[in-house]
């Protein structure tokens, strides 16, 4: 039996399930197949895949790190949302688009490279990462959703470059208690409601 893809929940739940890995002949892996899967360690993403969808790993409480690998274009909603113990995750050079929610409140997440190319960071993409110390928002991005970095609470410096030419959303940082060097770009037109809410800047460049 070739497998060539892994279905809408195919292991939704599995409180058993410590590690996994997927042959390479896999492209498609749907919304949901490792929702709450709590004692999930480890998992290899196969090099076919293009898309993580809504979902995959949302709630994989054990979840330490993952590769995602070159080829995927876009990490859906809520995808690993929840992962409380992700430490680190490393992102392809090919993403463009970072879901609603994808890593929200994924606590354990210190640091994460944005890859040039990315162009979407989605609405509370990375809130409540509470351990999460430095963002550095690449050239080629061009949309950052509302609360998308909310409660990052660790957070200390972030910079937003000159060829950013859109907004900053309502409370984008807000609640980011040790926020205190911002560089915002030159291109940058509005800067929405409580984005830098109850922050401790000291530095705006």
């Amino acid at each position: 039996i070739v497998v060539t893809s892994i279905g809408d929940s195919a292991f939704e739940s599995y409180s058993s399930l410590t590690s996994i890995i997927i042959p390479d002949t896999v492209t498609s892996i749907s919304k949901d197949a490792f929702r709450n899967c709590t004692n999930l360690t480890s998992i290899n993403i196969p090099n076919g895949i293009t898309l993580i969808e809504d979902g995959v790993f949302l709630g994989c409480t054990s979840l330490r790190t993952i590769v995602i690998p070159e080829g995927v274009t876009s990490i859906g909603k809520n995808a690993f949302a929840n992962c409380s113990s992700l430490i680190s995750i490393s992102l392809p050079s090919t993403l463009e688009s970072i879901g609603d929610y994808a890593f929200n409140k994924c606590e354990s997440l210190y640091n994460i490279s944005l890859p040039e190319g990315l162009i979407v960071i989605g609405n509370n993409a990375f809130a409540y990462c509470s351990n999460l110390l430095q963002i550095d928002i690449p050239n080629s991005v061009k949309s950052i959703g509302y609360s998308a970095f909310k409660n990052c609470s660790r957070l200390k410096s972030i910079f937003i470059p000159d060829s950013f030419n859109s907004d900053i959303g309502d409370y984008t940082f807000t609640e980011c208690h040790k926020l205190s060097d911002v560089h915002i770009g030159d291109s940058v037109t509005t800067i929405g409601r409580n984005a830098f809410n109850d922050c401790n800047i000291a530095n705006v460049t």
